[in-house]
């Protein structure tokens, strides 16, 4: 006998209770119920019962219980749209000339030597604008070639990455390319290479490493001696400032950006290693696509020195990022923003 078809529950909008989303957000930055309610300034027995009908309404475990907490794929999923509301709760209220949130956070992720170089200058005007409107930026530093997966999993609202091709709902526009050179110091070359650094002994040498994500010293070696996947003798040293001051020490050779290499270069402190051979990293801006014109179409680039003043936060960002590289970096070799729908 037939038993008709199944039926499934699909979760209505009333699912989606902002105040429980914001809930889900805290859990996600602080890692446990205690830090989270401080966050939000309720009790834990407050947040729990927010997650909890969250997770009833959308018959979803969003949350792994665990210390620290963690998102299961529904969560992350949950939480790319939580942050989305968040950037255009700070949209609204500056749209409206309202003072936004305190506290309101908006994450984007970044790479270690961009931050240490670059972007800070870059995005000084939109976080001085940040403190009159009632935003704030959080950044996440990781790896270029990592950035990205924060960007997928919903950790952040944009990010700076390698990845050239843009998410699904999301503009991805090249920012230029970031040039790695190999320094040492002169005492240290005087002791360890008094006959260059060359094929015969680049493998006996400290190659100074910012962590195990960092693969541009090998990139570098295999691009100067012709040598795929070299083994080397690596040293980590993870601050992109103490690894160019750990080179300037004589602890090895390091491979770091020309931007950090060019005042011990000037100074003497640093000696470039076969300068005709460098790294070129392609960097590019990702975001979430967020904003909509008065009839309701997606704007999908991001803005440009024509785009009017009233742009999103997180197009003010790109702009500021775009600004910033085009001065810092070498240039792209295009600039039309790549997007997906």
């Amino acid at each position: 006998m037939s038993l008709g078809p199944a039926v499934y529950s699909v979760p209505t909008m009333n699912a989606f209770d902002p105040a429980a989303l914001e809930c889900l957000a805290a859990l996600a930055d602080a890692g446990s119920f205690e830090r989270a309610a401080q966050r939000l300034a309720i009790t834990q027995s407050a947040v729990s019962q927010r997650l909890r009908a969250l997770e009833t309404g959308l018959g979803r475990l969003l949350v792994v219980r665990s210390r620290p907490l963690r998102l299961t794929e529904p969560g992350k999923l949950l939480l790319r749209y939580a942050r989305q509301m968040q950037a255009m709760r700070a949209d609204i209220a500056r749209e409206l000339g309202a003072q936004g949130q305190h506290d309101e956070r908006l994450p984007i992720a970044v790479n270690a030597d961009s931050l240490a170089t670059w972007v800070l200058p870059a995005l000084q005007p939109v976080v001085q604008a940040g403190l009159a409107e009632g935003f704030g930026l959080e950044l996440i530093v990781d790896d270029q070639d990592f950035t990205h997966e924060s960007l997928r999993e919903g950790t952040v609202l944009g990010c700076v990455s390698t990845v050239a091709e843009a998410l699904r709902g999301c503009t991805a526009t090249p920012l230029g390319s970031m040039r790695y050179v190999a320094v040492a110091s002169p005492g240290f070359i005087a002791q360890a290479l008094p006959q260059g650094l060359h094929r015969g002994n680049f493998a006996r040498l400290p190659w100074l490493v910012f962590n195990r994500k960092d693969d541009n010293h090998a990139v570098w070696v295999g691009q100067a001696f012709g040598v795929a996947e070299p083994r080397l003798v690596e040293r980590h040293v993870p601050s992109t400032e103490a690894h160019t001051r750990a080179a300037e020490m004589g602890w090895g050779v390091a491979v770091v950006p020309e931007l950090m290499a060019a005042p011990g270069l000037a100074s003497g402190t640093l000696t470039a290693l076969h300068p005709e051979v460098h790294v070129d990293v392609r960097l590019h801006w990702h975001q979430w696509k967020l904003r909509s014109t008065a009839d309701g179409d997606a704007v999908d680039a991001p803005p440009t020195a024509d785009t009017p003043l009233r742009a999103g936060v997180l197009d003010r960002i790109g702009r500021a990022l775009a600004d910033g590289a085009r001065a810092a970096l070498r240039a792209p070799e295009h600039s039309n923003p790549v997007t997906t729908s």
